[in-house]
């Protein structure tokens, strides 16, 4: 059995390299998920994710899953057959909302962008006032093209129409600005393995207290053991006790409090403008060998760059070969950019220069 002696470089679009420090919290001597000492543990995770989310949101907590469980603890919780849904559909984690929200018995309404552009703010709300859906769902870091999405005034349609307004941002989180009360945002979701420099197996959620009111008045139970939020709460909650619903991955909280307490260590603001620099950089250095932005300016996701590649660059072969002789990961494009661009990652303690200047010193044998 092979196994990995090499430590790589993780620049594609997640998992990216986590600290030392997150790394010796994964090895700390396990605790039982009922212990009282996991749930200080807890406790201290569920504050410092407010502070990361910028919100004052009581539910806001890791559910045990990565990215993708967040998305789907939301919508089954949150969405009854019948219910109508409004969702930006600008790359491929668009469409995943648009398809469980489909399997989950929704009316879904799309609104379509071209891939590399955020949705047209206007028209997306034009399309809450005209459905005044359930709720109405955006990708704030659309991982699949590099986009990040402006969402200014979105909060404002959503209260006069009724609608829940749901965010995922995966990517962006500790990335680059994201403010959930600021912002209005009633559901919002991310995951460990991009800038919060976790592995994956988390997926940090926040719910405001008017969301839960829209819960509370449910037809009929959440279809889900797993996902259930009120069996959750029972847990995750220290109100009253706490009743056993799952067993936590309690080594992936150890190295998510650690982690969120190096980003309020470090600062939000001075994280999100590191990741802003490395990526500019990034952009810079690349831009000299033929790689071009494939997101306008204004439009970007720092800790996630695409690139249209150079005129007969083979992107599957030297991605093949960075990895192979360099330890270097890099990601390929999705959907209809597939072959056509490469995704760079740069996140988390990898949102540097010197990130870029390793990258950049093993293409020099490919350009």
């Amino acid at each position: 059995m092979q196994t990995a002696t090499t430590s790589k470089l993780l620049l594609g679009p997640g998992p990216c390299n986590a600290s030392p420090s997150v790394l010796e919290a994964l090895s700390r001597p396990l605790v039982g998920h009922m212990d009282p000492e996991f749930f200080d543990v807890m406790e201290s995770t569920k504050s410092l994710l407010r502070k990361v989310f910028q919100t004052e949101n009581k539910v806001t907590f890791p559910v045990s899953g990565t990215g993708s469980s967040g998305m789907e603890f939301l919508l089954v919780n949150f969405l009854e057959p019948g219910d109508t849904l409004v969702v930006g559909v600008n790359g491929v984690f668009g469409g995943r909302i648009a398809s469980l929200s489909e399997k989950l018995g929704a009316n879904v309404i799309r609104v379509e962008q071209e891939w590399g552009r955020a949705v047209d703010v206007e028209i997306f709300n034009q399309a809450i006032r005209e459905h005044r859906p359930k709720i109405a769902a955006l990708v704030n870091g659309e991982t699949s093209t590099g986009v990040y999405q402006n969402v200014d005034g979105i909060a404002a349609v959503c209260r006069e129409s009724d609608t829940l307004f749901f965010i995922d941002c995966v990517t962006s989180l500790a990335g680059m600005p994201v403010s959930i009360d600021e912002w209005g945002v009633d559901v919002a979701f991310s995951g460990t393995q991009k800038c919060l420099g976790v592995p994956p197996g988390l997926a940090p959620v926040t719910i405001s207290d008017r969301a839960l009111e829209v819960y509370r008045k449910r037809s009929r139970p959440t279809p889900s053991f797993y996902f259930d939020l009120d069996a959750i709460l029972a847990y995750v909650d220290g109100d009253g006790g706490r009743s056993y619903h799952h067993t936590a991955p309690i080594s992936m909280a150890f190295a998510l409090e650690t982690a969120l307490q190096e980003i309020v260590d470090e600062g939000l603001e001075a994280r999100w403008a590191r990741h802003a620099d490395a990526a500019a950089y990034l952009r810079e250095q690349l831009g000299a060998f033929g790689f071009a932005p494939v997101v306008p300016e204004g439009e970007r996701l720092n800790p996630l760059t695409t690139l249209h590649l150079p005129e007969g660059f083979d992107e599957a072969k030297v991605r093949g070969a960075l990895l192979k002789d360099h330890d270097i990961e890099v990601g390929a494009g999705l959907g209809p950019l597939a072959g056509k661009i490469w995704r760079i990652g740069l996140m988390a303690s990898n949102a540097s220069r010197d990130s870029v200047d390793t990258l950049i010193g093993a293409l020099k044998d490919y350009l």
